[in-house]
């Protein structure tokens, strides 16, 4: 699987990539693909802030639902309109066009704890 380097990742999944003041974020293509089509994504409300490891959201394929959590602590700012009507977009493009949400860091050196795509490559065998 190719996770791209730019990016951190953390143990549940999701990925984070500082655009910015904000950290931009969504599952990865390792997640989706376990989880198979993706029917639907609950995403947080804008306002919402969460620590890191918080539920913040569902993804639900056709065989399963899996919670997402956040990265990193922050406060919701954006979340991805396209993934209301189109939620297979994170199965397409899991690192583009379906990201689920933007945070704003409440230390944007979070980061730092997340680990690189080739910690998440060897964490996903």
């Amino acid at each position: 699987m190719n996770h791209p380097s730019d990016l951190k990742y953390a143990a549940t999944h999701e990925w984070a990539r500082l655009d910015g003041d904000l950290v931009v974020t969504g599952i990865t293509d390792h997640a989706q693909d376990a989880l198979g089509d993706l029917v639907y994504v609950e995403m947080p409300e804008i306002g919402q802030h969460f620590i890191a490891g918080d539920q913040t959201g569902v993804v639900e394929s056709v065989k399963t639902a899996s919670d997402i959590h956040a990265p990193i602590e922050g406060e919701v700012v954006e979340i991805n309109p396209l993934l209301e009507d189109d939620p297979e977009l994170v199965n397409t493009d899991p690192y583009g066009d379906g990201w689920i949400y933007k945070i704003r860091p409440a230390n944007p050196d979070d980061l730092d704890d997340l680990m690189s795509a080739e910690q998440y490559e060897d964490s996903v065998g």
